[in-house]
């Protein structure tokens, strides 16, 4: 799954099944850049994907509407997805455990679907001391 998130309390995600690869970076980039009225700020950690030649071409051409920033190196923390996944695993693995792919997926969707309906819950993934280099704006 990848997913972004704002400080404000908007998320967004896209899961597949296979390997990340640029292509599905650029296709979630792609349906960021459409929903968003404004310019979009991405904060990504330093997965190889994430700095291959097809993105960087697709963000050169794109550079009015995305800007991508990169987190320091081994650097969880930091990054506010990653307290996004903490909170999504622990809905995984509450209640009835997910026998199959299927269950997965589907505690996995619905965990973020309800998510995007709680902006307060959002925020609050953005009050850890490490991510308080993230501004928010008006």
């Amino acid at each position: 799954m990848l997913s972004a998130l704002s400080r404000q309390g908007d998320v967004r995600f896209m899961m597949y099944e296979d390997s990340m690869n640029q292509q599905r970076l650029i296709q979630f980039m792609d349906r960021l850049i459409r929903t968003s009225n404004q310019k979009v700020f991405l904060i990504l950690d330093n997965l190889k994907v994430h700095h291959g030649k097809k993105a960087a071409a697709w963000l050169d051409k794109h550079r009015d509407k995305i800007e991508l920033f990169f987190l320091p190196p081994y650097a969880p923390e930091s990054n506010p997805d990653e307290y996004l996944n903490h909170a999504l695993k622990l809905s995984v693995h509450s209640g009835d455990l997910p026998r199959t792919i299927y269950d997965i997926r589907h505690k996995t969707a619905s965990f973020m679907r309800t998510l995007q309906h709680s902006p307060d819950k959002v925020s609050a993934f953005f009050q850890h001391n490490q991510i308080s280099y993230i501004l928010v704006r008006g």
